[in-house]
């Protein structure tokens, strides 16, 4: 695993450009308010026994005459329920470092003391230590609509309790503008309950440490290249919190 450390964008921009030259491919991003925080889905975080199949059923039962439009599919359910703060077994990425990097630095004053951390992801090669490898598209990463995600279902797991296999890396429909907004994808955990970056031999990931004392001019460097709430939560509630601040 690739492990550096960045203090400005500047640095992230030589960082990446050196890393994607020995792994060149599509990359995902993540960033951690605290650099010790492992890729681990919420619901794999928990120390509670409550179930995943419990979970989906409450909030069906209560959230079906409260969607806008009844989620079709488990897969549409679980995104809804992350959406909304329930913990799942998804772990959010983003196509975009800048979006990344906002949620590492952006609550800074709240733990100033804090090391906060932007992960990178190789898809594909993640991928690859769950068998799903596609011999003509080398970057192929498959839909959660796709046979391959099939064994993944909270039905599946169910009925194959012993069978642990390893998270994948997949896309989704961007079907709200939060996650449009953001360039979301998903990676999706199994039963099998392993951090991302102790998969395989760890080569799929790199770790950008950022020093406490950088996260401010970080926070700063990209509020002047238009990263804010609003942008990343197209929502009324972003507009308050905005206006707020001004009035500080």
């Amino acid at each position: 695993m690739i492990e550096r450390e960045i203090t400005s964008v500047t640095d992230f921009l030589a960082a990446i450009r050196e890393d994607q030259r020995d792994r060149p491919g599509t990359i995902w991003f993540r960033g951690h308010a605290e650099a010790s925080w492992q890729l681990l889905p919420g619901l794999m975080r928990t120390a509670s026994e409550t179930s995943e199949t419990t979970l989906l059923n409450r909030f069906r039962q209560s959230a079906a005459m409260l969607a806008e439009q009844r989620p079709a599919t488990f897969f549409d359910w679980t995104f809804l329920m992350q959406h909304y703060g329930v913990p799942t077994r998804l772990l959010d990425w983003s196509e975009s470092p800048l979006v990344s990097l906002y949620f590492a630095v952006e609550n800074w004053p709240a733990t100033p003391d804090t090391d906060a951390a932007l992960w990178c992801l190789w898809p594909t090669a993640l991928n690859q230590n769950a068998n799903i490898i596609d011999k003509v598209e080398g970057q192929y990463i498959p839909s959660f609509e796709d046979v391959e995600l099939q064994g993944y279902t909270v039905d599946s797991l169910r009925q194959n309790l012993r069978l642990e296999l390893f998270p994948v890396a997949t896309i989704a429909t961007r079907n709200s503008a939060r996650i449009q907004a953001q360039m979301g994808t998903f990676t999706i955990h199994h039963n099998k309950k392993i951090a991302i970056e102790d998969v395989g031999d760890r080569s799929h990931v790199a770790k950008y440490t950022i020093p406490h004392a950088a996260r401010e001019v970080l926070a700063d460097e990209l509020r002047l290249l238009g990263m804010t709430r609003f942008s990343l939560f197209p929502e009324l509630a972003s507009v308050g919190s905005i206006l707020k601040d001004m009035i500080k």
